[in-house]
């Protein structure tokens, strides 16, 4: 989802994320560029428990899944002779629930990303070595060999595609967060927020979404109140009395936040999604390797048997994250256009 010029944003809502993550049960504290840093839960043969350790944010489910050889051979020669496939995942310092954080435990790597890496590894017989870095230093760790594969939170861009082959796993989705008791839905459609008050973080990509919907509902006559505050505990304190509608940010961070909130006196739920590539392109989430590195085939093929055989959907469903589900995964999709990279 980062850019370079959005960096500090975890484009389309980086910072939202972040400010989530300090909701969590508090995380170990994970210094450098090191895969050693966390511990990852590794299935047992045949076996792997998606949602471990998520202190709330999924539910634990039993994922079986082998490997499939037709799709194995298909791998460099490298990985099939080392047996390893290294991950990179851009989660330092703080962690971006429900994507990757430190679990419940203070050590265990958990979140949606970390298990589908594992869930893909079982797939290609290989063993999964998780590396978590920062978001800066996941990008060098593939650039220099020294992870085979980033699967952190990374749209598909055109700019992108200049140095890196994708295989789609995710789409790349906003949404709207409301009390549970309310009755307004986004039907994606921006002339329903005509007369609502919607909070956004400031120099997010969801921001300049929300204010060009705001400036076609004034030429219609109509009026969005925008509104921002210093972080997300002030926006979701806001929400539950009732001082905004509704909460715009990244779906993941909704997702998640919706899950926390599950059994406290005020519920929160998902009034609608939009895609973060705006109007016209579905958004989408890669695993990102090195540009003829030759991995995107069988990582698609891979996800592909996780979708076709229901392990996929049951691993989306477990994190609250099924409204981001792929029927396909896709080697090197369109992606965000090189004036909107």
């Amino acid at each position: 989802m980062r850019t370079p010029s959005l960096r500090s944003t975890f484009l389309r809502g980086a910072t939202a994320t972040a400010a989530v993550a300090a909701l969590a049960v508090s995380l170990a504290a994970c210094g450098g560029d090191s895969g050693a840093a966390t511990k990852t839960d590794n299935a047992e043969a045949g076996t792997l428990t998606v949602g471990r350790l998520s202190n709330g944010a999924a539910k634990e489910t039993e994922i079986k899944v082998d490997e499939v050889k037709s799709i194995s051979a298909k791998l460099p020669k490298k990985i099939a002779d080392s047996g390893k496939l290294a991950v990179g995942v851009g989660a330092l310092p703080a962690g971006f629930p429900p994507l990757s954080f430190v679990g419940e435990d203070q050590k265990t790597l958990t979140g949606v990303e970390p298990d589908l890496s594992r869930l893909i590894g079982a797939v290609l017989g290989v063993e999964v070595e998780i590396k978590n870095s920062t978001w800066e230093n996941m990008f060098v760790g593939v650039d220099s060999g020294k992870v085979d594969v980033a699967v952190s939170n990374i749209t598909v861009t055109e700019e992108r595609k200049k140095k890196y082959e994708f295989a789609s796993y995710r789409k790349d989705n906003l949404s709207f967060e409301v009390q549970k008791s309310s009755t307004w839905n986004f039907n994606d459609d921006y002339r329903n927020l005509a007369g609502r008050t919607v909070a956004v973080s400031n120099g997010t990509n969801q921001e300049k979404i929300i204010l060009e919907w705001k400036a076609k509902l004034a030429k219609e006559g109509k009026q969005l109140n925008v509104k921002y505050f210093q972080d997300l505990n002030a926006t979701f304190l806001a929400l539950s009395s009732g001082k905004i509608d509704a909460y715009f940010g990244p779906n993941p961070a909704v997702s998640y936040h919706v899950a926390s909130t599950a059994k406290s006196p005020k519920p929160t739920r998902s009034a609608g999604s939009f895609s973060g590539a705006g109007g016209t392109l579905q958004g989408l989430i890669a695993a990102t390797a090195k540009k003829g590195s030759g991995l995107a085939g069988p990582l698609a093929e891979a996800i592909n048997h996780l979708i076709k055989n229901g392990q996929y959907p049951k691993t989306l469903a477990a994190w609250n994250l099924s409204n981001e589900a792929l029927t396909t995964s896709r080697i090197d999709p369109p992606g965000l256009p090189l004036d909107n990279s």
